[in-house]
């Protein structure tokens, strides 16, 4: 016979509903009302280099930030064009990049800004043999090495890969890409609709001649239109528990804060890397040139998620057998999307693999590491 809860276990039971749903009331209207939002992209740093609307970062690392030994070369990220760079320093004590301080990297950022109407005719080429170069240059002025470690997030993943490709004396001591497509036949209906149904980027350009955010928005939505209810069931599910409002506010908020993708260089893109898929099908062009991810040389880690719904597995998977490089890896992790950089799975395990890839291709500044997996390097 089933057991039948004592007339305390039931009180309890009432007790903890009445005191959720009270919670659920108050993180309801604070959600609604737009109060309370947690801060996000707090670590301290340095704007060090400026082109129109793109900034190098340089993140603080004071002593107190790192737990143990310096590492060297510095290490640049690249980020993507169609989002803001603040998902990888979310909140403290949810930040990727908080994690690559306190594991003693040197780290910089390349933060394209919000294009306008004076960047609507930047192309891939623009940023692969321009502004990537010169963030490399300005880094290496800024830390007196000779190389750096090049991470490159989603579609500046692309872009660090075009760069490394075109430029293989590039001063690089290893190459890390996450969440980086290279197989657009499985980039959701968007591109089907640039692929297959022959549409032209000009005819969903706005007035700055940029592809705009909500264009964007609406694409990563088409990929999964029963998330946004699933999401809302999730949360009303959890309404009581600030910890996850929080999480919920800076995550949500990130995944619908776009920004304009400059329109000359979504038309190369929908031309080259969709239509021709020309990243599988080495069909690729960077200032009039034929590049080839084969000659791609340096040390090459590739990070994806097999439940990626803005990046499927499908189009990131066929990407570390066409680079060429002898020394490289691949990790594939039961995630999603912001599951790679935020939350439990990153904290666990994306971002110590990552740090230690980089480290095991690294030089110690301050004596022997006290990290087992460095000593091993």
């Amino acid at each position: 016979m089933p057991t039948v809860p004592s007339p305390q276990t039931v009180l309890d039971r009432v007790r903890r509903d009445v005191e959720r749903n009270a919670l659920r009331a108050r993180n309801g209207i604070k959600l609604v009302a737009g109060v309370d939002r947690p801060g996000v992209g707090q670590t301290p740093k340095d704007v060090v280099w400026q082109r129109g609307r793109t900034q190098l970062w340089h993140y603080r690392n004071e002593e107190e930030t790192y737990g143990g030994v310096r590492y060297a070369p510095p290490l640049l990220i690249v980020f993507s064009l169609v989002s803001k760079s603040y998902i990888l320093d979310l909140t403290p004590g949810n930040s990727f990049v908080e994690q690559l301080l306190e594991a003693g990297f040197d780290v910089y950022l390349l933060d394209w800004g919000e294009p306008d109407e004076r960047d609507a005719e930047n192309r891939l080429e623009d940023y692969a043999d321009d502004y990537i170069p010169a963030g490399i240059d300005r880094v290496l002025e800024l830390s007196g090495a000779d190389e750096v470690n090049l991470f490159g997030y989603c579609f500046g993943g692309n872009l660090a890969l075009l760069h490394a490709a075109h430029h293989p004396d590039a001063p690089l001591r290893s190459l890390t890409v996450l969440a980086t497509p290279v197989d657009f036949r499985h980039m959701g209906p968007l591109a089907d609709i640039f692929a297959v149904g022959g549409m032209d980027v000009r005819s969903v350009l706005g007035p700055d001649g940029n592809v705009p955010p909500s264009v964007v928005v609406q694409g990563f939505r088409a990929l999964t239109p029963t998330a946004e209810v699933t999401r809302y069931v999730n949360l009303w599910e959890r309404l009581w528990n600030d910890e996850y409002v929080a999480s919920y506010q800076a995550m949500t908020g990130w995944s619908d804060d776009h920004v304009p993708f400059p329109g000359a260089a979504a038309q190369e893109t929908a031309e080259m890397l969709v239509r021709r898929n020309g990243m599988l099908t080495d069909r690729l062009t960077v200032g009039g040139d034929p590049v080839h991810l084969a000659d791609i040389r340096v040390p090459f880690l590739s990070v994806r998620a097999n439940r990626d719904h803005i990046v499927p597995p499908d189009a990131t998977a066929p990407l570390i057998d066409l680079v060429g490089s002898p020394d490289k890896h691949e990790l594939c992790l039961d995630a999603g999307h912001m599951g790679l950089v935020v939350g439990r799975t990153a904290a666990r395990t994306t971002v110590p693999t990552i740090i230690d890839f980089v480290r095991r291709r690294s030089d110690p500044l301050d004596g022997v590491p006290d990290d087992p997996a460095a000593q091993e390097a």
